[in-house]
């Protein structure tokens, strides 16, 4: 089993997995904010990404500059073999320990 992910990078590739070939910085950033429903920091999305890719579940490539953005590129993410299995992994991991409750939980402790 890869290493376990937690609910932020689990979050972060797959917005990588939706977004496809537009996976760009502000672009996850966005779609994590979304899903999670709630605002988040783009320097935790940018460190997380980051995390990622030296984890070798991401890697990334520099498109062209745009006069958008003065010229500067965009940097591109894209999902690796290794982050597909963790994800996988990490699902199965949720499935598991979800396996024979019902949902919704009802009641508390």
């Amino acid at each position: 089993m890869a290493d376990v992910l937690g609910g932020f990078e689990r979050a972060v590739l797959l917005a990588v997995v939706r977004l496809g070939d537009d996976a760009y910085g502000r672009a996850v950033l966005k779609e994590v904010q979304t899903r999670l429903d709630r605002d988040v920091a783009a320097g935790a999305v940018h460190a997380t990404l980051e995390r990622l890719e030296h984890k070798r579940l991401l890697s990334s490539r520099l498109g062209s500059g745009t006069p958008v953005r003065a010229g500067r590129a965009r940097r591109y993410y894209c999902l690796l073999p290794a982050g597909v299995r963790a994800l996988n992994d990490a699902r199965a991991v949720i499935d598991t320990m979800w396996r024979g409750l019902r949902w919704p939980l009802r009641g508390g402790a």
